[in-house]
């Protein structure tokens, strides 16, 4: 199957499972052409059945704002019709969504059906999607999708409330290569962290205000005052500055380090002993994911699609938005009791086992085997 992915190619979890996706089919046999306009992040490593397509956009003196949705519809057509591609999937409604629309109109006019798939991640619906400049749009393109899926039943639930959607919305769940977070701790690694045997903790985002990355801070302050701990921050983004005040104005500094962007997460995952997320939303969760499949217990928000990973007593614990306190005090709890901690690190990871990549990936398989088999 000649199939083309559609998708943002930048760290966030919509990039990240497009790609992985399509590695995965890839290496399955399928011939997969992504398009987008820069090479996706975790597309490093070669693939003989892997193609890269990038959409240009020209500036032009007569445009504020260089059309993207336009190039990138040109270019899905260019792709589609040069390399014989059975069946697009877009990742994110906005704008691929449309722009695939727009190209699947151009395509039947010269005799060719496209097949597309939409895959909704969450902004695209959650805040994006709801904003009335693109509402029309995206209720439109996703009910023109020949097929609708969502990475949780809580992002699906959450699509049929915000928009007349007409058609049925698959739940195919994120997924998480459980194979490559099986890495062991490096001591040496561990020791440079915590030279006194401290516990680790880590967090792990964008850094958007959706991230609540000052609660991350309370709650490792409170847990500092009962074990010692580090806690370690990976990515970057606009509320970065902030929590880098908070951790001055609290004398945490000394335990606290801002690692930025790591394309090797697992590495530290391996070494860390408790994961925090502390979101308004996460449509799903993807890097409570793989801190589960690493073995790591997860405190999080009951947001979202949290509750469909996360195991409230089993694989970690739940809180409302802003509970401090209690995620807090569940962390410490967790960390003052070995026993517990062990027993939880085992069900994270056969928790994660549910979700690797080889039970999720059959599932797109059997989606693309609907629309391909009636090709001509």
């Amino acid at each position: 199957m000649r199939i083309g992915i559609v998708c943002y190619p930048t760290f966030g979890g919509s990039g990240v499972l497009a790609t992985e996706l399509g590695k995965a089919l890839a290496d399955k046999g399928h011939q997969v052409h992504f398009i987008t306009y820069q090479q996706p992040v975790r597309l490093i490593e070669f693939n003989a059945n892997i193609f890269y397509h990038e959409v240009r956009v020209p500036t032009y003196p007569l445009f504020d704002f260089p059309p993207y949705e336009t190039a990138l519809a040109s270019t899905m057509v260019d792709v589609i019709t040069n390399n014989s591609i059975d069946l697009l999937h877009v990742h994110y409604a906005i704008p691929h969504a449309s722009a695939a629309f727009m190209a699947k109109q151009i395509l039947l006019k010269s005799g060719k059906n496209i097949p597309v798939i939409t895959t909704l991640h969450g902004t695209d619906i959650t805040l994006v999607g709801r904003d009335k400049t693109y509402a029309p749009v995206v209720t439109f393109s996703i009910n023109e999708s020949d097929a609708i899926t969502a990475v949780s039943q809580n992002l699906r639930d959450e699509t049929y409330r915000s928009f007349k959607i007409e058609k049925e919305i698959d739940v195919i769940h994120n997924f998480v290569d459980v194979s490559r977070f099986s890495k062991k701790p490096i001591d040496a690694f561990r020791k440079v962290i915590a030279p006194n045997g401290e516990k680790i903790i880590l967090h792990a985002s964008n850094f958007r205000k959706i991230k609540r990355v000052q609660d991350v801070v309370a709650i490792f302050a409170k847990i500092r005052e009962k074990v010692p701990s580090k806690l370690l921050f990976v990515g970057d983004g606009p509320e970065r500055p902030m929590a880098e005040n908070m951790c001055r104005e609290l004398n945490l500094c000394d335990d606290m380090r801002f690692v930025g962007r790591q394309e090797q997460i697992e590495e530290i995952l391996a070494i860390s002993d408790l994961f925090l997320l502390t979101s308004e939303y996460e449509s799903f969760g993807l890097a409570a994911l793989e801190a589960m499949a690493t073995r790591v217990p997860v405190i999080s928000t009951n947001a979202g699609g949290l509750p469909e990973i996360n195991i409230h007593g089993k694989t970690g614990f739940l809180s409302n938005i802003g509970n401090v306190e209690e995620m807090s005090g569940f962390a410490i709890e967790l960390l003052s009791n070995e026993e517990m901690l062990e027993q939880f690190r085992q069900n994270a990871r056969g928790q994660a086992e549910q979700f690797d990549i080889g039970n999720i990936v059959p599932q797109y398989e059997r989606l693309y085997n609907r629309f391909v088999k009636c090709l001509p």
